[in-house]
């Protein structure tokens, strides 16, 4: 069978069709790659279709980084979420980012543990449920931190009126924030499921959860979060998603950076719903979790 545009793989298959493209009509992918090719570079551009990157995701990867970035920059400025009770809209977004978890992740998650051990990478050597502990890890992780910051918070003495954490405590915490963004940057263009949707999916997704997370840092943090941290996490993000297009890494280590990354979520919106201070809004939570389930079942 000869080759696609004499590269040494096999042709294309169309799926309207089934069957490979009439040689000498141009595809739509092949259309495409005219395009990407000089935004992202030639060499970028062969590199992408070697690994089997889509075309579209490749463009939107860079518009929806420098948006998650610009949530990080941006959020702040939503004052009216500074409310208690706790502003519906921000109930609203933690649920829909745990449904995001729960109904689309953690399936992925489960799939992609038979990936990791056929992988025999050391984590899949001492139990079946390895991808699932690596989900703890993340969630003890973060709690961990929360309950640091918190401690340092109530230690500290009053400054300029604010009572906020010690600055160790603030390079560990955006350190750490700083990670999981650039993880999140990562997988804008290597998940789980591929393709356009599940990518703008993915998006909407974690950009509702950092307006969630940044919210929780600037109550710890208070103006350094504002001057310095909201500056690393949305550079965070956009370096994750370069270091993407640089670097691939097999299906099993995806697995468990999506698994670490599930944990990491749904820690991070209970613990800003569940404290008896925050009055949360059960009611917005539950509508923004059935929402967003609703549009991805439909998908």
């Amino acid at each position: 069978m000869p080759d696609e545009e004499g590269t040494g793989r096999p042709p294309r298959i169309d799926r309207r069709t089934g069957r490979p493209p009439a040689w000498g009509v141009a595809t739509e992918p092949t259309m495409m790659r005219a395009l990407v090719s000089p935004a992202l570079g030639s060499a970028t551009a062969r590199v992408l279709a070697t690994v089997g990157i889509d075309d579209r995701v490749a463009v939107l990867v860079p518009i929806l980084a420098v948006g998650l970035a610009l949530v990080h920059l941006f959020a702040g400025k939503l004052r009216f979420l500074e409310v208690i009770p706790r502003s519906r809209w921000l109930s609203m977004a933690g649920g829909a980012s745990v449904a995001y978890v729960f109904v689309h992740v953690l399936p992925e998650v489960s799939e992609g543990a038979e990936t990791v051990e056929r992988s025999g990478i050391v984590i899949a050597t001492f139990s079946e449920r390895h991808v699932y502990l690596i989900a703890l890890l993340g969630f003890v992780l973060f709690y961990g931190l929360e309950r640091m910051a918190k401690r340092s918070q109530s230690d500290r003495s009053l400054e300029d009126g604010e009572r906020t954490p010690s600055a160790g405590v603030f390079w560990i915490h955006i350190g750490s924030f700083a990670v999981y963004s650039g993880l999140i940057g990562y997988l804008l263009l290597h998940r789980e499921s591929p393709g356009t949707a599940s990518l703008l999916f993915f998006a909407a997704a974690m950009g509702l959860h950092f307006v969630v997370n940044d919210f929780g840092l600037r109550e710890h943090h208070r103006r350094t979060y504002d001057r310095v941290g909201r500056w690393i996490l949305g550079a965070a993000v956009v370096i994750g998603a370069a270091i993407g297009y640089a670097i691939e890494i097999d299906e099993a280590a995806v697995a468990v950076l999506f698994s670490f990354l599930a944990g990491g979520v749904v820690l991070n919106v209970i613990k800003e719903e569940l404290p008896e201070e925050r009055e949360s809004r059960f009611w917005a939570f539950a509508l923004g979790g059935l929402v967003y389930t609703a549009l991805l079942l439909a998908v």
